[in-house]
């Protein structure tokens, strides 16, 4: 537990051994496993041409668990410099060679097709002139707990446009976010954490580590300064009672679940 004084001797201040990276990859581990465990069902060859659409956190972790096995894999993406996220340590490392396009002609190239684009992704006439033998989609939905965000999906209808022998969805949930990305999960973890924390007896305050980078990321566009910004403890507490809050950030975690299975 890392521990120091705080403003006086009577009060402490503790941070997480865990860091914000560590919260991103273990969120980013189930949507890449539950994926990794669905097309490996299928009894696909090693060579099979996999196309995955969307290189943000869960597109990149999912190459990169594909690529344990897969030695053809194509990451696309409309913006070049998310190409630096293969080479950071965002959902692991790579196995063996991804190739990496903002060529979005090339989505149609493969017979496996991941799509993570979630809300203004893909579009509706786009999925029409898909015809490959496995389409796979990330729900960017969480729990249907907002009317204007579940209208606003249009998975089913890109995926009943899609020619293919199996369609399967991404579901991604488990501790009430509005949205199954990672970096609102990753929020919702430490928001319930924060919210746990104020229950102990002795704590004062506490705060997470956490800051809105999807500014530095597609506005910025500094993927190291992103890295930088993740490599660091992601809660501090003042407390009179130093505790573990290791623990309740692994709890938050693991109330997380992804499911992947035929639409």
């Amino acid at each position: 537990m890392n521990v120091d004084t705080g403003i006086t001797s009577e009060v402490f201040t503790i941070k997480s051994e865990t860091k914000l990276i560590d919260i991103f990859n273990e969120i980013i581990d189930k949507k890449s496993q539950a994926t990794f465990d669905y097309i490996e069902s299928l009894k696909l060859d090693a060579d099979t041409r996999i196309v995955v659409i969307g290189t943000y956190f869960t597109g990149v972790g999912i190459v990169k668990k594909l690529s344990e096995r897969y030695t053809n894999i194509l990451l696309i993406d409309m913006y070049p410099h998310l190409k630096g996220l293969l080479d950071a340590s965002i959902g692991g490392n790579a196995k063996n060679p991804i190739e990496f396009s903002s060529n979005l002609d090339l989505i149609y190239s493969g017979s496996v097709v991941i799509d993570t684009t979630g809300f203004g992704g893909i579009t509706v006439e786009q999925s029409s002139k898909f015809d490959v033998d496995a389409f796979i989609i990330e729900d960017p939905v969480g729990e249907d707990n907002d009317s204007l965000l579940r209208n606003k999906n249009n998975i089913h209808e890109r995926l009943n446009a899609v020619s293919t022998k199996h369609k399967a969805i991404i579901k991604t949930k488990g501790i009430d976010t509005k949205t199954s990305g990672t970096m609102t999960l990753t929020i919702g973890v430490l928001t319930n954490v924060l919210n746990r924390c104020l229950e102990r007896e002795g704590v004062l305050y506490s705060a997470c580590e956490m800051g809105f980078f999807e500014e530095v990321i597609f506005k910025e566009k500094n993927i190291d300064k992103f890295m930088a910004l993740a490599d660091r403890p992601a809660l501090k507490v003042s407390t009179i009672d130093p505790f573990s809050c290791d623990e309740l950030i692994k709890d938050e975690i693991d109330k997380i679940n992804c499911d992947l299975n035929e639409a």
